[in-house]
């Protein structure tokens, strides 16, 4: 997903640096030009690092004006900021005028009062059609898995092994994924695919890896996802309609339900020893959060530039009663700039876990300089995460891990 800034330390800077007015400045926000094919009908919004990138945040709703523009004020003490604007969804993104996806926005709202920019197309609108790019070995298990313990039903994917049903006495390891539409399929993605599914097609073709692993990627909720993903309300996103809470109830629908049918429908490895779950930002949160909350489930766990800022107090009270597996392997990895807390907080819990009984060579740290809160980056280091997790020899390249 896209980068969560930390708002308490945006709004520290915001309050030390404004050159004008004072902390409760507002800065417009203004839409000049959108494609006139926009309906009418239709509400814009803008997604961001303040709003964990909600596609469809209604406090971030802009309003049309009588001369066809939109327009919205956000807080100048919010500082720097990376944005996009969506008709409600991430399908409805706006895109170029090729129908490519742009690069974030970025602005500095200390530093002026009005932001005035276009949007070129939209991207369900563009006519171009973004390519399939999922292997054979991928295919949607279900397009509404009913979710029981929240009420809602989630695209989930399954990717399987191309010798799968070569092998019909061989029982599988499983990994678990958020944010399933850029696992598999850039068609789907928002910001870019993972490539997943290529990565492990790679290794078991070139030897690298023989007991080869499940795949099952579960879509965000969209304007859900924040909710889903932090497992408590969020101090730092006080006033947001989507701030935390019902990560606990997601957790469960992972560990109760959707495991439960994955292991009863197909040829698993169901120990935590072979049961892994990892995602990016408050992926990588969520992930963290569901292997205390089921040590005897989830024991490989994936933490790719893990937004600890949103709920970091809590969770590490959490961790007092729930440590976990002293068994369990952990693979953290951010870049050393993508924001101020993000590698301090990241090398707390690398220590946390330590502290819980998880051995030092269980636990891998990497903080490469030019790592970005971007699917790039964590497409780059998904081979050597996954390597480590589940102990799959290294590329001829060499693994670049740390575990220091």
């Amino acid at each position: 997903m896209k980068q969560l800034l930390p708002k308490c330390a945006a709004l520290l800077f915001g309050v030390l640096a404004l050159p004008w007015g004072t902390a409760n400045a507002q800065v417009l926000l203004q839409l000049t030009q959108v494609p006139a094919t926009t309906p009418a009908t239709d509400t814009l919004f803008v997604a961001g690092s303040f709003n964990s990138w909600n596609p469809h945040s209604r406090a971030h709703a802009l309003r049309r004006q009588a001369d066809g523009s939109y327009q919205l004020r956000l807080p100048a003490s919010l500082g720097n900021i990376e944005y996009k604007f969506t008709r409600g969804s991430w399908p409805t993104v706006e895109v170029d005028g090729k129908g490519d996806q742009v690069a974030n926005r970025t602005a500095n709202l200390t530093t002026g009062r009005e932001i005035t920019v276009q949007v070129l197309a939209w991207s369900d609108q563009s006519g171009v059609a973004k390519k399939h790019t999922a292997t054979p070995q991928v295919r949607v298990l279900s397009a509404a898995f009913n979710m029981p313990q929240l009420g809602r039903q989630r695209r989930v994917w399954l990717y399987l092994p191309a010798d799968y049903a070569a092998r019909p006495s061989r029982c599988f390891p499983v990994l678990y994924l958020h944010d399933g539409q850029n696992v598999f399929d850039d068609a789907t993605s928002f910001g870019g695919e993972w490539g997943v599914d290529e990565t492990l097609d790679r290794l078991r073709k070139s030897g690298q890896d023989a007991t080869g692993s499940i795949v099952v990627a579960v879509d965000n909720g969209d304007q859900f996802r924040s909710d889903e993903y932090i497992p408590w309300p969020s101090a730092e996103l006080k006033g947001q309609p989507h701030r935390g809470g019902e990560g606990g109830a997601y957790v469960d629908f992972l560990a109760r339900t959707l495991k439960p049918y994955i292991d009863a429908h197909y040829r698993t490895r169901p120990d935590a020893a072979h049961t892994g779950i990892a995602g990016s930002s408050l992926g990588g949160l969520i992930s963290v959060y569901a292997a205390l909350k089921y040590p005897n489930v989830f024991g490989l766990v994936g933490a790719f530039s893990p937004a600890f800022w949103v709920c970091n107090d809590s969770l590490r009270e959490f961790a007092k009663t729930h440590p976990p597996a002293p068994t369990a392997r952990f693979y953290f990895v951010c870049g050393t700039t993508e924001s101020e807390t993000m590698l301090p907080l990241m090398a707390q819990w690398r220590d946390l876990m330590r502290a819980k009984g998880v051995p030092a060579n269980h636990v891998a740290f990497w903080a490469p300089a030019d790592g970005q809160h971007r699917e790039w980056f964590w497409r780059r280091e998904f081979p050597t995460a996954y390597r480590f997790l589940f102990s799959v020899k290294p590329l001829s390249v060499g693994s670049k891990a740390k575990t220091k």
